[in-house]
């Protein structure tokens, strides 16, 4: 089970890289803090395209920046969203896609943290994604 710091700590991180969404398109403003096993808090913030297609989640900027700079290990993930320039107010899931990612570098008991404002719900991530495919999958 996590400590109430350390969820606290990621929402707040989570929270203020939201600020940094870059979302013209949809207005709707999401941030990730992920957690490595080192202590080390990566954040990410969605960065959406005109073409959408390019477009990439703030799950998925924490995770990919992570794993460039070597980190391998990780604890948790907090995500918080909503609409651009309004508080948070609702639990905001990550993306199937962001699933899948997750499930590459984390085992089905890791935690992911929603906000909506008020209360953090932590979930682990095998609830988030029931039937992952994965690397046991390609043998």
């Amino acid at each position: 089970m996590m400590n109430q710091d350390t969820i606290t700590a990621l929402v707040k991180n989570a929270l203020a890289a939201r600020e940094k969404s870059y979302c013209p398109y949809s207005g709707f403003a999401v941030g990730a803090a992920l957690l490595a096993a080192d202590g080390t808090i990566y954040t990410g913030a969605n960065i959406e395209s005109a073409s959408f297609t390019p477009t990439v989640c703030a799950e998925r900027v924490a995770m990919f920046t992570a794993v460039h700079k070597g980190e391998r290990n990780f604890t948790a993930l907090a995500v918080v969203g909503g609409k651009s320039g309004a508080e948070v107010s609702a639990y905001c899931a990550p993306c199937g896609v962001c699933r899948q990612v997750l499930s590459e570098f984390c085992a089905p008991d890791f935690p992911v943290i929603l906000f909506d404002g008020k209360t953090p719900k932590v979930i682990p991530l095998s609830t988030l994604l029931p039937a992952s495919f994965g690397k046991a999958d390609l043998t």
